[in-house]
């Protein structure tokens, strides 16, 4: 009894959580000032923990117990679960967001947390508040760790995968034809609960290759691009800053590193412009905005303060914004996730020109939809050398079943349309929009690899270095930050698309990096950046541990150790979960 007690609790306290930040709470404070209409009385309620050390760590403690799996490791979000790190809940006072964790809403189905003490709630009214700082108050003791994903579970259906059969090497090819019906499966609430990398746990490369660590102690890191100098440019989101990284050791890690830029808000996408060896600028995509930097070659900070280019759509929902330049130089493309998860863009105005990749003079003028019906290509965007041709890494949409809706990495067709909401990989309906535009049934895109799904696929990158093998030249790398929505955890893991040195994906992609989840299901690392180091090797950012891995080549047979590399993690061969 007391163990279903405490489970319903934690739904609950997710779900109130929840409604703070969604879109229809947004839009009620800009009709009413007031909280969800609270009274006038509680904006006048004083938080009298607040400012107490003691109340953040306590309130931390409660918020890992009830909360964390749904919004993530400082309310950051995870999935379509919004965060509640900015948005409606930074916003009200302390005392309103204290009376509606008291009072509830019945028409939102949020019952009263009023069996919850008032110590508690105002504990957890001071760490909430706490998030929006970019770096949220710390437990004094670990929280407990969540429920693993379980291990135990039926083998995944022909075609499709997760973490347990994950494996480098290994090949997996997803057809239309392997699409299920919608709802064959319930849709599952599976959040990655992080734990420390345990002394044995390394990252896992194919044969031939070694992993290293190339930095580590990093705060959020995600997108990584590598400058025509060999500079790899970083973009910490959290914390709102542009970092560099210059050369590698003997033993594998940044020579140097500096701060290039601060003061951003949630930076992710980074371009170097014009194209070529010379940039004059460093283009940046924040959540709403994109802004510009002067930059000579070489330099490790900004050459002056920031230029703004262009506003972007924002709000809620997904937040990064990927930016490149077409090989001339004429255009930039800024891709731009939805608000929602399948909110309908005819009667939800927060879904203009979102679900999109956008086109742009560098200046900031002349925008149009290049494509559209993308649910999330924010995560990664790239221009292949070879063809010049724009390819996108995607989200699809969530609420389906374990295997629906599959993500994919793409080119991207000028006027394309790839289906979101109504659609998803070519002509399947929504069944949430049963009946709607069926004049888009034969225009909506078949993407060209389709991956599992909820794997959160993230940046992508074109590989043309001078050390891995020569059928490498020309292969797409990809990360996959993992799933929330299977009720077995996939992705968690760097990909690779073979292009067959002919610039056109045949539908089949390559476990490449693995091996950050451990056997119980337990999440350790989750990748997000990858780019190729001016030697050639691969960079793989990781916000799960908050580091920097370089994977590289040393021979077929020959596979080195991370210690004989003077690292003092196992080899890719020999790590276990």
């Amino acid at each position: 009894m007391g163990g279903t007690l405490r489970f319903t609790a934690q739904i609950v306290l997710c779900l109130v959580l929840a409604v703070f930040s969604s879109p229809f709470v947004s839009r009620l404070i800009a009709q009413d000032t007031r909280f969800h209409n609270a009274p006038a009385s509680s904006r006048q309620q004083k938080n009298p923990y607040a400012g107490q050390t003691a109340a953040l760590s306590a309130g931390a403690r409660l918020y890992a117990l009830n909360c964390r799996s749904c919004h993530g490791i400082n309310g950051k979000g995870s999935g379509n679960v919004p965060p509640l790190s900015r948005g409606a809940v930074q916003a009200a006072p302390d005392g309103e967001i204290f009376w509606f964790i008291t009072k509830g809403s019945v028409d939102n189905g949020m019952p009263s947390w009023a069996s919850l003490s008032e110590q508690k709630r105002w504990q957890i009214v001071s760490y909430v508040k706490s998030l929006k700082n970019a770096r949220p108050a710390k437990t004094d003791a670990a929280p407990p760790s969540s429920t693993a994903s379980p291990t135990h579970a039926p083998a995944p259906a022909p075609a499709f995968t997760d973490f347990r059969f994950e494996q480098p090497g290994k090949f997996h090819k997803i057809t239309v034809q392997d699409l299920p019906a919608p709802f064959a499966t319930h849709s599952a609430s599976n959040g990655p609960d992080l734990v420390a990398r345990p002394s044995n746990a390394w990252p896992k490369a194919p044969e031939g290759f070694s992993v290293q660590q190339y930095a580590t102690g990093l705060e959020n890191p995600r997108a990584l691009r590598t400058a025509p100098n060999g500079d790899v440019f970083l973009a910490e989101s959290s914390s709102g800053a542009i970092k560099v990284f210059r050369g590698i050791t003997s033993d594998g890690k940044a020579q140097q590193s500096d701060i290039f830029v601060s003061g951003l808000n949630e930076p992710y996408g980074i371009a170097f412009y014009p194209p070529g060896n010379n940039p004059q600028w460093v283009y940046i995509g924040n959540v709403d905005s994109v802004v510009r930097y002067p930059y000579r070659t070489g330099s490790l900070k900004a050459g002056g303060p920031a230029q703004h280019i262009a506003d972007l759509p924002h709000a809620e929902g997904h937040w990064t914004r990927d930016i490149q330049f077409s090989p001339d130089g004429k255009k930039m493309f800024v891709s731009v996730g939805s608000a929602s998860n399948v909110d309908d863009p005819d009667t939800t105005p927060e879904e203009k020109n979102r679900a999109d990749i956008l086109e742009f003079n560098p200046d900031g003028s002349g925008m149009r939809v290049y494509a559209s019906g993308i649910r999330n290509p924010g995560g990664g965007i790239a221009i292949d050398p070879k063809t010049g041709e724009l390819w996108c890494s995607v989200n699809e949409r969530d609420g389906l079943g374990d295997n629906l809706v599959p993500d994919y990495i793409t080119h991207v067709q000028d006027g394309g349309f790839y289906g979101w909401p109504w659609w998803y990989i070519g002509a399947h309906q929504d069944p949430r929009h049963k009946g709607k535009h069926p004049e888009l049934k034969e225009k909506a895109i078949v993407p060209d690899v389709l991956l599992q799904p909820h794997n959160a696929s993230l940046e992508m990158t074109f590989y043309a270095g001078p050390q891995f093998p020569a059928d490498y030249q020309g292969d797409i790398f990809a990360s996959e930050h993992g799933s929330w929505n299977r009720s077995v955890r996939s992705g968690y893991e760097v990909i690779r698309v073979p292009l067959h040195q002919q610039g056109r994906a045949s539908g089949e992609y390559e476990d490449f990096l693995t091996g950050f989840v451990l056997d119980n299901g337990n999440v350790w690392g989750r990748p997000v950046g990858v780019t190729v180091a001016q030697d050639g090797s691969l960079l793989v950012s990781d916000d799960g541990s908050n580091s920097i891995w370089r994977v590289s080549y040393t021979g077929a047979g020959s596979q080195k150790t991370a210690q004989q590399h003077g690292s003092k993690g196992p080899t890719s061969k020999d790590a276990h979960n």
